[in-house]
């Protein structure tokens, strides 16, 4: 019995060696690379047809999706752009101001924690919003990117280096919540945020877009950033949520980034 004991034990120790040198004989077998991808253009023109089956199919879906897009939700009295002012403008008050009432709520919850202001880009708002209905396909048309809200958190002498690169940069970029006034050789008159002067010994909490936080529109200086919240919440999102509130859109150039005359 001992005998036959022990070659049993033999034997399976045999059969898991046996095993083992096969998976290691596999683990060494010639790994193979994609050494090259090719493809070809297609056009897509009157020669190619619907097929009914799929059409029918996709049919109920894209009727209700167009039906959410071009419904009003609000309404414009006038044109709104991004190209009727000079350091500000209606389209960008009107979305940087969108940024900072839709965003701040969520921050707080957050983090107990509000944004002091805003700051997005010129070239981020994609098109006009023009005179008439309003729908949450005008928010598309007018935000085409996947562009998300981060609440960055900057110290005061990064803000200065801020105000440096607007000056420089000559283009109405969306600010909220904050007032820099030039003197007519371009050097600073007056710099607030919130109403109050810079305290260089505080931070400070900006609402601006994912795009902008990796150094975007070469905004460098908020690389700088002592910490970073990600609140998941496109910009596009915030512009349907807070168009679906309001019946009128009013924005207007103001007195937030001007120059002395």
């Amino acid at each position: 019995m001992a005998k036959l004991k022990h070659f049993g034990i033999l034997k399976i120790k045999h059969f898991v060696i046996f095993i083992t040198l096969l998976v290691l004989a596999s683990c060494k077998k010639e790994t193979k690379y994609l050494t090259e991808l090719t493809g070809k253009q297609i056009a897509i023109d009157s020669s190619y047809t619907l097929v009914d089956s799929i059409q029918e199919f996709i049919l109920p879906y894209h009727d209700r999706v167009e039906q959410i897009l071009d419904s009003t939700i609000a309404y414009a009295p006038y044109t709104i752009s991004k190209s009727d002012g000079k350091f500000n403008t209606t389209a960008g008050n009107l979305m940087a101001d969108i940024v900072m009432s839709e965003t701040n709520p969520i921050f707080q919850k957050r983090t107990g924690h509000t944004i002091d202001f805003v700051l997005l880009n010129h070239g981020g708002i994609r098109s006009i919003i023009s005179k008439g209905n309003v729908t949450a396909r005008t928010a598309y048309e007018v935000m085409p990117f996947e562009n998300s809200v981060v609440v960055v958190e900057l110290k005061g002498e990064t803000l200065l280096k801020m105000v440096d690169y607007l000056i420089k940069a000559k283009r109405a970029h969306p600010v909220a919540c904050i007032q820099l006034i030039l003197n007519k050789d371009n050097t600073v008159k007056t710099f607030t945020v919130g109403g109050n002067p810079i305290d260089m010994n505080r931070t400070y909490f900006v609402a601006t877009s994912d795009y902008l936080v990796t150094g975007g529109d070469n905004m460098n200086f908020l690389k700088e950033a002592l910490s970073k919240t990600e609140t998941d919440y496109k910009i596009r999102n915030a512009m349907i949520d807070f168009f679906s509130k309001v019946d009128t859109l009013s924005p207007k150039v103001d007195l937030r980034y001007y120059q002395l005359q």
